[in-house]
């Protein structure tokens, strides 16, 4: 498929220029030529070097560490996209920071969620790409259209490769992530399990329990997000005391904060699966561990979005 790309552009933040690279790649157009940088006093300078009068923009950047950088780089492009006549100004964000803080928990919380939505529209933004929202909810805090890719079917196309159909089970580390395991279970035709989590008393350790059958089976644990792994292997370690043959584990966004790379290369783990949503750096590549790119899903979406054609066929079987 081949788009008028005359009429669309592709520009990077400093968040992660490898995937907006394979995006670009993708879809056969360069990068655009845009600078963002630091004055001396550590405020963000942005320049555009190219036209963009009456183009349609696609910015990638994801709200990773540092959060608050790169979300401030996305305000400021789209506010210079905005005011260089842009035809519609496209946030690509892989990564969605905040998007754990999308409700009130306790009394006098923020929704930060719903606040970083208010900036982003705020500074021009016509449209949002996300994958795999935490909160899918998120989508209902834009007054513009969402479109949220899901990370599960990437995951899914791989461990068909690895032939683990028939001995598989899904496995969702907590009851919030049963519909993504589910729907990773209906992929790969496998049964699904849940880990069942309860704390008995406060500073009393967690006891689980598994729902669902593992036993002399491979099994796969999914999750949107890993970020200090301490569920995910413990429930590794409650999979292999369970009887399970050998353990997987796959998440779209590799977060990897405070303890997680100590936790993982000790935790009871055939294979880490993720996706590049997040740059990993090298210092933090486990001998284990497999990264998927999702340039080729965001750059379809792009691709479907700039000629108004139906993003949601990406995802039907």
């Amino acid at each position: 498929m081949q788009a008028s790309r005359w009429r669309m552009k592709l520009f990077s933040g400093n968040a992660n220029p490898q995937l907006a690279d394979e995006i670009a790649r993708y879809l056969g157009i360069p990068v655009g030529d845009a600078r963002v940088s630091r004055f001396s006093d550590g405020e963000i300078s942005c320049a555009i070097h190219e036209s963009v009068r009456g183009v349609d923009v696609f910015v990638v950047q994801p709200t990773c560490t540092p959060v608050n950088e790169n979300l401030m780089e996305l305000l400021i492009m789209i506010d210079a996209f905005r005011r260089a006549s842009a035809t519609r100004i496209n946030a690509v964000i892989p990564y969605y920071g905040y998007a754990r803080q999308d409700r009130k928990s306790r009394a006098r919380d923020p929704i930060t969620a719903k606040l970083v939505s208010n900036l982003i529209v705020q500074a021009g933004a016509q449209r949002v790409v996300a994958v795999d929202l935490h909160a899918t909810q998120i989508q209902g805090f834009y007054d513009i259209p969402v479109d949220h890719l899901p990370g599960v079917p990437t995951l899914a196309e791989y461990f068909k490769t690895k032939g683990l159909e028939e001995d598989a089970v899904i496995v969702s580390p907590d009851v919030g992530g049963v519909t993504r395991a589910r729907d990773l279970a209906t992929k790969l035709r496998a049964p699904l399990a849940i880990v069942d989590k309860r704390r008995p008393a406060p500073n009393v350790s967690e006891i689980m329990n598994v729902i669902g059958e593992v036993k002399d089976k491979s099994v796969i644990i999914v999750d949107d997000i890993i970020d200090t792994a301490g569920t995910v292997c413990t429930a590794a370690e409650v999979m292999m005391e369970k009887g399970a043959r050998d353990v997987y584990t796959c998440c779209t966004h590799a977060v990897f904060s405070g303890p997680a790379l100590d936790r993982l290369s000790r935790a009871p783990l055939k294979e880490i699966v993720i996706t590049n949503t997040i740059p990993i750096d090298e210092s933090k590549k486990l001998p284990n561990m497999t990264i998927l790119s999702i340039a080729p899903l965001v750059g379809e979406a792009i691709l479907r979005i700039h000629e108004d054609l139906e993003v949601s066929k990406l995802f039907e079987e």
